[in-house]
Order: C-alpha cells, then sequence, then structure tokens
C-alpha cells in the first residue's frame, strides 16, 4: 500500500490549490440556471427532503444537528467531538487532540454498538462493528444533518444497539457557491478545505470537497497525515431523482494506542503528559550504557473509498419509492518494532525478541437498500429491504528479529492468514399513525418490526495465538419497537418500548472461543446480545425556554461488556454477563435570555450495573517480579466499566452584529476501567470548557458594488480553556499486586490548545 511522505503532502497541497482556482474560474460557468429553472428546481428539492425523511417517532432522545451547527467548533478534530453537546455523549482519541483515531460513547455503550449510516448506509466495518474516523478527517464539512439516536432507534440498515447514528449529505440548495477554509494551532495542527456547490442547467447539482489535516498531536510521535474528499452529482426531474456519491479519504498515524501510567497521564511530580511508549526500544551506547530510541515508522496506515448510487422515484403524492446501490473498499496496515514471544509469530523458540512486523487488511463491502414510502396527513408507512455482503482478508508479515529464529525464515515471511465473509440481509415495516392530528392536540402512535439474518465465517490462522479459525454462525435476529407520542400546546409526552439484538464482533470471537481440534467442535463461543429498551420522556416547549426529562431503562440478556484488558492492537476485550442494566434520567433545558444571549444545557445521572457477576483476579507479589501467589474474585452486583454516574453539559451563545460567541462546559464524573469497582482502575472526574469566537466581516458594507463580494468569516478556537490536566480513556489487567495497586494505563488529553483560521464563500 502507498504511504504518505513529504512528497505526497506537497502534492496534496498542490491539489487543494488547483482545486481552490479551478472552482473560482468555472463557479460562473456552473451557476447559468434560469428563474423558471431555479423556480422548478426548488420544488423538485422540497419533494426529496420529504421523500428521504425516516418515518420515525418523536421521541426526546432524538438530537438533529444542522451543517451549520456541526461546523461550529470544526477546527480538524474528528466528527465525534462536534457531537459534544449530546446528553450522555464522551469522546475520547488516541492522540489526545481529537485528529488521530477518536471513539464516542453515548450513555456508556461504546462505539462498536452504535449503528452509525451515511444516507442510509451502514457505516460501520462489518468485523469490528465499529468506525475510527480518522480516515474520514473532516466528514463534518460534507454532512448536511445528522441525527444522534439515543437507545434503540428505528430500523434501518443494520442494527442499533444503544445509539444511532445516521448523517445525509444532501445539500439541496439553488444558489452556487464555492468554500474555502483554513485554520492552524497548536502542536502543528491544520486544516485545508475547498468546496463547490454548483446548481446548473437542466435540473443538474454537484457538490465537491476536498481536505487536509494534518497535526503533530498532544502526545509525542502521534502525529497524522490525512486527507478526505466527497463528491456527488444530481439530476432532479419532476418525478425522479438520481445521485451518485463518492467519498473517502486516507491516513498515516503514528500509533498512540498503548497508554501511559497514572503518574504521567494526570502530570503528577512534573511527569510529561506528552510521552508515547509506543516504538520505544534501548540501544547499548559506546560507553556501555543503554540509550532509549524510538522506531521512526510505528505507523498506522489506511484508506476507505465508498460509493453510492441513489434513484428515487414519486409515484403519486403520497408514493414514493428509493433504491440505493452502495460499495465500498478499504485497505491498509500497520508497523511496529516491538518486544514478543517467539510464539506469537508461531516459532517454536523460547523466550522473547524484538521483531518488526506488519499486520495488513483488505476488505470489500457492497449490497442495496430499497424502501418504499407512504406518507399522509393520518399516516406515514415505510417497508425496506437491505441485502450486504462484506468480505474482508487478514495477514501480518514479520520482516525482521533482533535476535533471529532458529528456524529459517523467508524474506517477509507470512506468519497468519485468515479472511472472512458476512452476510446481512434484514427488512423492515414501520408506521407512524396520528390518530388526533388537530392544531393544538395530537396523538400518534407508532410501530416498527424488523427481522435481520447474519451469517458469519472466518477460515485461516488467528493473529495472536495461531489457532485454526473455521468458523461459521448464523443468526436470526427479530427487533420489534412500539411508542405513544401525544402533544398539546407545548407540552409533549412519548413512550416506547423496543428490542434489539447484536451479532459478536470479530474480536469478541477471536478472543473468547476456542477450537478444540480433537472433537472438532468450538468452546466459549460468544453469545448474542439482546436489549430491552424502555424510554419515557416529557417536555414542555415555550417561545422564550423548554425544558425535558427523559427516562430510560435498558436491559441486557448476555451483554457483551468491557473487562478493561487490550489485546495487541488496543481494543478492548470483552465477555457476556446473563444480567445487566443502564437506567437514568437525561434533563434537558435551554432559554433564550434576549434576542442575542441563550443558553442550553443536560446534565444525565445514570445508574449502571453488572449482575451476579462474578470475574477472578490474579494475584503477584509486585510489579518487578510478577510471581504469583493466588487468586481473588469479585462477586455480585457491580458497576459497569466506562459508565460514569452524572455527565453535564452547558453552552452560552452570543450572537451580536456579526459576532458569535460561544462557551461549552462538560462535564464527567469519575468512572471504573473494569467491573472490579477498584478505586485503583479508575478514571478522575473531569470538567472541560471550549471557547468559540467567530466574526463575519462587514464585507457588504465596505464595498459600493456588491456583486463577487464574498462572505469572510473569522474564527478561533481555544480547548481546554482553563488547562485541566485529564485523561479520557485507559485499561486495567485483570491481575492485583500484594500492595493492593493494579496494573493500569491512561490515555492523556492535551491541555489548552488554541485554533485559528478564516472561512471565505463566494
Amino acid at each position: 500500500m502507498k504511504t504518505f511522505s513529504k512528497k505526497s503532502k506537497v502534492e496534496s497541497r498542490k491539489i487543494f490549490l488547483s482545486l481552490s482556482a479551478l472552482a473560482l474560474m468555472s463557479m460562473s460557468a456552473l451557476a447559468q440556471t434560469s428563474e423558471d429553472t431555479i423556480t422548478i428546481l426548488m420544488k423538485q428539492l422540497e419533494d426529496i427532503e420529504v421523500s428521504v425523511k425516516r418515518v420515525q417517532q418523536t421521541t426526546l432522545s432524538t438530537a438533529v444537528m444542522k451543517n451549520e451547527d456541526l461546523n461550529r467548533d470544526n477546527t480538524g478534530q474528528n466528527l465525534p467531538y462536534l457531537l459534544s453537546t449530546t446528553p450522555g455523549l464522551q469522546v475520547t482519541s488516541d492522540d489526545g487532540l481529537g485528529v488521530g483515531y477518536t471513539y464516542f460513547r453515548v450513555r456508556g455503550t461504546d462505539h462498536s454498538r452504535i449503528n452509525m449510516t451515511v444516507n442510509e448506509v451502514q457505516l460501520n466495518d462489518q468485523e469490528s462493528q465499529t468506525v475510527f474516523w480518522v480516515n474520514m478527517s473532516d466528514m463534518a464539512s460534507s454532512v448536511s444533518q445528522i441525527d444522534v439516536q439515543r437507545g434503540v432507534g428505528t430500523s434501518t440498515s443494520g442494527s442499533a444497539f444503544g445509539a444511532g447514528l445516521n448523517m445525509q449529505t444532501n445539500f439541496l440548495d439553488t444558489t452556487s457557491h464555492i468554500t474555502i477554509g483554513f485554520n492552524g494551532g497548536m502542536y502543528n495542527t491544520f486544516r485545508e478545505m475547498v468546496s463547490a456547490h454548483a446548481s446548473i442547467a437542466n435540473r443538474w447539482m454537484i457538490n465537491a470537497r476536498f481536505s487536509k489535516v494534518n497535526s503533530d498531536g498532544f502526545l509525542y510521535r502521534a502525529k497524522s497525515d490525512l486527507y478526505s474528499f466527497y463528491g456527488d452529482v444530481g439530476w432532479y426531474g419532476n418525478k425522479t431523482h438520481v445521485i451518485l456519491r463518492a467519498f473517502g479519504g486516507a491516513e498515516k498515524t503514528g500509533m498512540a494506542w498503548e497508554g501511559v501510567d497514572y503518574n504521567t497521564a494526570y502530570g503528577i511530580d512534573g511527569a510529561d503528559r506528552r510521552y508515547n511508549p509506543a516504538g520505544e526500544y534501548t540501544m547499548p551506547a559506546a560507553d556501555g550504557s543503554d540509550s532509549t530510541v524510538y522506531y521512526k515508522n510505528q505507523t498506522d496506515n489506511y484508506a476507505q473509498q465508498h460509493g453510492q448510487l441513489t434513484i428515487n422515484h414519486r409515484f403519486t403524492p403520497q408514493w414514493s419509492l428509493t433504491a440505493t446501490l452502495h460499495y465500498t473498499h478499504g485497505g491498509g496496515y500497520y508497523e511496529q518494532y516491538k518486544k514478543k514471544k517467539y510464539s506469537y509469530w508461531g516459532l517454536s523458540d523460547s523466550g522473547k525478541t524484538y521483531g518488526l512486523y506488519m499486520k495488513h487488511l483488505n476488505n470489500h463491502y457492497a449490497g442495496f437498500i430499497v424502501s418504499g414510502k407512504y406518507l399522509s396527513e393520518p399516516l406515514d408507512l415505510q417497508i425496506g429491504v437491505a441485502g450486504n455482503n462484506y468480505y474482508g482478508q487478514h495477514w501480518g508479515i514479520l520482516d525482521y528479529l533482533a535476535k533471529p529464529s532458529a528456524q529459517l525464515l523467508p524474506v517477509h515471511y507470512e506468519y497468519y492468514r485468515n479472511d472472512a465473509n458476512k452476510i446481512d440481509v434484514n427488512t423492515y415495516a414501520k408506521a407512524n399513525w396520528r390518530i388526533i392530528h388537530k392544531a393544538q392536540e395530537k396523538l400518534a402512535v407508532y410501530g416498527d418490526l424488523q427481522y435481520r439474518y447474519v451469517r458469519y465465517s472466518r477460515n485461516g490462522i488467528n493473529d495472536e495465538n495461531m489457532e485454526d479459525l473455521p468458523l461459521t454462525v448464523d443468526y436470526h435476529f427479530f427487533n420489534p419497537k412500539a411508542g405513544l407520542t401525544y402533544q398539546n400546546g407545548g407540552h409533549t409526552l412519548s413512550a416506547s418500548f423496543a428490542i434489539a439484538n447484536r451479532d459478536p464482533s470479530r474480536n469478541n470471537y477471536k478472543e473468547n472461543a476456542r477450537w478444540d481440534a480433537a472433537t472438532q467442535t468450538w468452546t466459549h463461543l460468544p453469545k448474542a446480545e439482546t436489549l430491552y429498551d424502555y424510554e419515557l420522556g416529557y417536555q414542555y416547549a415555550h417561545a422564550r425556554y423548554n425544558i425535558g426529562v427523559n427516562l430510560y431503562f435498558m436491559d441486557y440478556d448476555n451483554q457483551l461488556v468491557l473487562t478493561g484488558e487490550y489485546n495487541d492492537v488496543g481494543a478492548y476485550k470483552t465477555m457476556n454477563v446473563k444480567d445487566s442494566y443502564r437506567m437514568g434520567a437525561e434533563l434537558t433545558a435551554a432559554v433564550k435570555i434576549t434576542d442575542w444571549f441563550r443558553w442550553e444545557g443536560n446534565m444525565v445521572v445514570s445508574r449502571n450495573k453488572l449482575q451476579n457477576y462474578k470475574q477472578y483476579i490474579d494475584l503477584y507479589d509486585n510489579q518487578n517480579d510478577w510471581n504469583w501467589i493466588g487468586q481473588d474474585s469479585i462477586c455480585g452486583t457491580v458497576t459497569i466499566a466506562f459508565s460514569p454516574t452524572v455527565t453535564a453539559m452547558s453552552l452560552f451563545t452570543f450572537d451580536y452584529a456579526g459576532f458569535v460567541g460561544t462557551i461549552q462546559t462538560n462535564v464527567v464524573s469519575r468512572q471504573y476501567l473494569d467491573n472490579t469497582m477498584d478505586e485503583h482502575a479508575m478514571l478522575r472526574a473531569f470538567t472541560t470548557t471550549n471557547v468559540n469566537l467567530q466574526y463575519n466581516l462587514p464585507m457588504q458594507k465596505w464595498f459600493s458594488d456588491r456583486r463577487g463580494v464574498p462572505n469572510v468569516k473569522l474564527l478561533c478556537q481555544l480547548n481546554n480553556l482553563f488547562n485541566a490536566k485529564y485523561a479520557s480513556n485507559g485499561g486495567a489487567e485483570a491481575s492485583r499486586f500484594a500492595d493492593g495497586s493494579r496494573c493500569t494505563w491512561y490515555y492523556a488529553q492535551a491541555g489548552i490548545n488554541v485554533h485559528a483560521g478564516f472561512v471565505v464563500q463566494w
């Protein structure tokens, strides 16, 4: 695979400048659209907005964010950071700055259980069941709207298991324009973006964007070299709309997933919080001493491209049909120099040595989505079917051993290879029936039935224990949902119940299942999870203020919970627990203090428990000798790892005479790194405050001839204003030392960092 060098950085910036110049020269030609065509096109766009709208229940657990809200704080951080106003949402990143690998949780539910889609097409990797965002830098610039669903959401491609994130890229605008954005900041963080939107004759519409993001990262050697693109071409006829989309990106990032100890993460006794142990090893010096050095190419490299073709046809004012074909290709590898046992590479030698090895992957994902909708005043009905096929290859290459093996190894020794295939088919029917539909009073009943079939198969050699993988499993899931919404004046009351099922991920199988060659059977196969989600919400909306409360109870059967342990690439290990639950209250409020000053906020108070839980803990004498001295156990009801009891958000917004300022504060209470409720394995509570300042220059006042005068916006973003020293993620070994201490690690996040730039639009 091609990696990114200094030459490629120069080339990508040339692409950015060339696109900017091309957009400027061609915009006048693209914008030759008559008034009649614009009027007709506006009507077609209104129709397509209705046709792509989801049939779903109105609840308080769904938040909608528009493009302008998403990009208010967009200075190069990955998209989850731009969703931080969502109740109960926590964000973390490996590099500490939010530019590299980024993860988020909702209500304590980790990212592998959050169903993420782009234009209804599932974005989650079919094996890891997550999105890492690093290869989709600046995706927010191409998103028109995001629906964030807490709890089990409406049926769509894939299956939400605790939360859902649906992104739409339909920019329905009849005005042609181009936008250029640039910002730079601390830790050599730079973002450059150029985009163009053209509404042209014969009902065609074009969108294009190219973004480049670079950063050294908060941690040493956690550099990010990223680019991404988006483009679509659409034709909007009287009854038929055809849209072809292509988007993707590539990344090269320095590894930062190993974590650091407690003192380093929190800067205790002057410890350097930017320390990163990845790639570290010792070299003998001339004087006989050892010096610490770092492998220069301890990196992760990945690229992914997406293609979507959507056709929407409206048969009557009520009936429409939407069909989408999609294809995704991803490929890459990570390279590291690390000390391992010889057996890690399938070698029979005893002991350990440093080795240089790469783990590669190459995957293909393709499928279709077809849905028919009936929309009327009393009833909305949608029936859909989706079918997807995934094929993924994984293999490892050992290039160098510091202490050669007794075995004769070929050049570029391939020490494992496996592949996987996943078929995912689902069909659903859902309806929203407005029993009462008066001007002030409304009563609606919602129903949603989904059947989902999954077949997952794997073959080859496992990558960490060299075991065979002759695995094929089938799942049949039935996911029903029902809800009731009553509205009267400004009052809204909603109640819902949903069942969701989730199949285990690749890592769940890899780290739990064991193949018995003698009996040709599997043992310790992870079980599928089931969630029963109960929601009850109330909101009162006034012209000047609104308040709301949403109560939830999420009852799990066989939940795969995080143990706090990590595998070789920094992914969490899990285990099934028969009985567990999450329950809480989500409080929201907003007030318009004056026409130019408003406040909004939320707070989530929750209880997250595993019941009848049992975990064994190995006991050792100390961290130097690691002599085993016995075993202890944890039994009973315990708090689920990475589930804070309290999260809160406050946002002040000032908007006056072209100046916009926001002050956002997020609070997260303490949380445990595993399920032992051990004070020695815990993340401290933390509070962060970000300030965003923007000013729209009065260009129209400065120039008498306003034709061709651009809109210019200056911006400045201050993250972690009060320089909080905090860690938002970590892990713990399932062991304890005689003095009660634990082997734990943490991911330090950046202190105060400042970014500034501009956005120009013609």
